[in-house]
């Protein structure tokens, strides 16, 4: 039996990052993986999604460009090159983190692992059985998509984020259960295919975790599309009427209706893979490990990463979390600062924030004041035909000190870190303000809403 100073168990963003981490601070490290290297951003999430937003994007690009006097004629559509371009983009990445972790000596294993209380890893491959065995372990097993009980789901052939890409023709018409981060990106992309798409949501808006006028606004947008927003609604039936997939829902006012589609896409939440573990009587946070701010679980020399802890369940939050219980295995004390965690949402318009929101900022007692921007005054975004969308900054009312941030638009998603680092470095709207932004682009949005926050302060004093 081999002998390691760590083995970390799965090989998703939190995974390979803390075993590649590992092995560049010395340390002999194993990593076993079930499936593919890269867990589900790469393989079945963030990243063939966005290849596929992208080829949204342009097709929205096309249309929209006949009002510029651009109109292109006979525009031919392949889903299989569409597809296979997906398929590429994922193969490609997938060689570059197996490259990676050559580089930092990792030994890979590929089968389904369980940990045992003694410190040996049983992996499990095809019917055959090996042992390693690890001073110290980290779980980064993740999560798997979570279908409710619903009245005879079981006998319709329904998708979700797992499944969705292995679509071989674009369907008529598609139902989208739930209304969070992964459903709204897949009605952009399913719309933008001139898919018929409805959007079934049992709270009372859509993206319910982000701020309420960013909600609003991308509400707007996808009702723009010709997308049907259904909140507040509950399905409470499955089935099949004349080969289509069909979908009762209970609305708001107890009224039941019946959706009929093509494809069924269940995006209502997921669930920790935590069955490695089962052996170890772990302290769990309900179905999540309980973990302390160093990754360390309640079991000696034990940590665990990612979606099976909970909370964000945001690939560069588990890479973070990797670092941090990689560090601290291999002795160098870290914890991880969540307060500055962004959170990005590619649709159409993007939509990003970190901090605080103004909800949070009031529940936890702050004297605050916010300012916000309209993009429809911003020279870039009128330019490029992308006005909708805002940013809005959220301070302490006394020093200015930056709490929080949402925008929605074009490029926000790469605008986001600059105030993620505002705020890691308590930085306020006057440093933000005194800061020189090139012109004309959407980030000096982000300058001009700090200098109308002390322009209503009666402070244009930079400090």
């Amino acid at each position: 039996m081999k002998m390691y100073d760590l083995i970390v168990v799965g090989g998703g963003p939190g995974g390979y990052v803390a075993a590649d981490y590992a092995g560049k601070l010395g340390l002999s490290v194993a990593l076993i993986e079930n499936q593919y290297l890269g867990g589900t951003c790469l393989n079945s999430g963030c990243i063939p999604s966005k290849t596929l937003l992208r080829h949204s994007e342009f097709l929205d690009l096309l249309e929209k460009a006949k009002k510029w006097g651009i109109e292109v004629e006979n525009v031919h559509l392949s889903f299989e090159k569409m597809m296979k371009r997906k398929t590429t983009v994922i193969e490609n990445l997938r060689k570059g983190v197996e490259s990676l972790l050559k580089s930092a000596k990792v030994d890979l294993y590929n089968g389904l692992a369980t940990v045992l209380p003694d410190y040996r890893v049983n992996i499990e491959s095809n019917g055959i059985q090996s042992e390693v065995y690890g001073k110290k372990i980290i779980i980064a097993t993740g999560s798997k998509p979570y279908i409710p009980p619903i009245k005879g789901v079981e006998h319709i052939q329904a998708h979700t984020s797992d499944t969705i890409f292995d679509l071989t023709n674009i369907p008529k018409s598609i139902v989208i259960i739930g209304g969070g981060i992964i459903g709204v990106e897949f009605a952009c992309i399913f719309s933008s295919l001139n898919v018929e798409v409805t959007i079934i949501e049992m709270g009372e808006r859509l993206i319910a975790g982000e701020d309420e006028d960013a909600s609003r606004l991308m509400t707007k947008e996808l009702k723009k599309k010709g997308i049907t927003i259904h909140t507040s609604a509950k399905v409470v039936e499955a089935g099949e009427i004349d080969s289509e997939k069909a979908i009762t829902v209970e609305l708001k006012n107890l009224e039941r209706v019946t959706v009929l589609a093509e494809e069924v896409l269940f995006a209502s939440g997921r669930n920790p893979n935590v069955s490695c573990v089962n052996k170890l009587g772990l302290k769990m946070n309900g179905p999540f490990i309980a973990v302390n701010k160093q990754m360390e679980t309640s079991f000696p020399n034990v940590y665990a990463v990612g979606d099976v802890i909970g909370g964000w369940q945001l690939a560069h939050v588990a890479s973070s979390e990797g670092i941090v219980a990689a560090s601290n295995a291999s002795g160098i004390f870290k914890e991880v600062d969540y307060k500055v965690v962004p959170r990005c949402i590619y649709t159409f318009p993007e939509i990003a924030s970190v901090g605080l929101s103004e909800k949070e900022a009031k529940e936890r007692g702050y004297s605050y004041r916010s300012e916000t921007l309209q993009l429809r005054a911003n020279g870039k975004t009128l330019a490029m035909d992308e006005s909708s969308g805002f940013i809005k900054l959220i301070a302490d009312d006394r020093y200015g000190e930056i709490l929080g941030a949402v925008m929605v638009g074009p490029h926000v998603t790469e605008m986001i870190s600059e105030v993620s680092t505002a705020i890691f470095l308590e930085g306020t709207m006057g440093e933000l303000a005194s800061l020189i932004h090139p012109h004309p682009t959407v980030t000096e949005g982000i300058w001009e809403t700090a200098r109308a926050w002390l322009e209503k302060k009666k402070s244009l004093v930079i400090h």
